[in-house]
């Protein structure tokens, strides 16, 4: 997979990118990374990328010319995958992580400001938003996109059983997990879990998996019904 991310800001990802299961599998070439400032691209000479909006109103709206000109220098880009990073965007979950395993190429476009000319629109996709809440930039949505996509990557976890059982995989939170010791401060691990029996053990984790989600996130059970 490759994934490009479009930014005013480069040097949020490398922290991210060159740690953890990312890294490892950058390092097993499951995955290539291009950041690229769209500043680079202002035709503007002091590298402004945003002007004041046409009709008046308060801050700055990115400009179309210089992310634009960014999008069409990436070598592919047309059979790419375009997502503009926005408030107004289809919600992100786990479900689209999965669809986005598929692609081959993404290109992640990060906001800032007050947010884009809405000529940009022409040029991508999708629309994405990881929220209902605000963030300052894209740069921490294309992270979030980043990480629930690069663990999906076969081979980028020890096994498919690694995600599979992870709390939204299947509209299911996860089951309880626990480890050594056996009691703490009068808290004791369930027996099931200590018996040996694969299948009873299996049993309990499933009946755990719907009862957490029903008690904490009954919209999910609802949705998978």
């Amino acid at each position: 997979m490759r994934i490009t991310v479009l930014t005013l800001f480069p040097a949020m990802f490398p922290a991210i990118l060159n740690d953890s299961i990312i890294k490892r599998a950058k390092e097993n070439n499951l995955v290539t990374f291009e950041i690229i400032n769209f500043r680079d691209f202002s035709s503007n000479k002091h590298k402004m990328v945003d002007d004041t909006p046409y009709g008046g109103g308060a801050g700055m709206v990115l400009a179309v010319e210089p992310i634009y000109k960014a999008l069409t220098s990436i070598e592919g880009y047309e059979s790419a995958l375009k997502i503009l990073l926005t408030p107004q965007g289809k919600t992100y979950h786990q479900s689209v992580a999965k669809e986005l395993i598929s692609e081959e190429h993404i290109i992640l476009i990060c906001g800032h400001y007050e947010g884009f000319d809405d000529r940009v629109r022409e040029f991508i996709d999708i629309e994405v938003s990881i929220g209902d809440y605000v963030l300052t930039g894209g740069e921490i949505a294309a992270l979030t996109i980043i990480d629930s996509v690069v663990r999906l990557i076969p081979g980028a976890l020890g096994s498919k059983e690694s995600y599979e059982n992870d709390s939204f995989y299947e509209d299911t939170l996860d089951y309880p997990q626990y480890t050594k010791p056996r009691e703490f401060r009068g808290l004791k691990v369930p027996d099931v879990l200590l018996s040996g029996n694969h299948q009873e053990i299996a049993k309990w984790r499933e009946e755990m998996k719907v009862k957490r989600t029903l008690e904490r996130r009954p919209d999910l059970h609802k949705k998978s019904n």
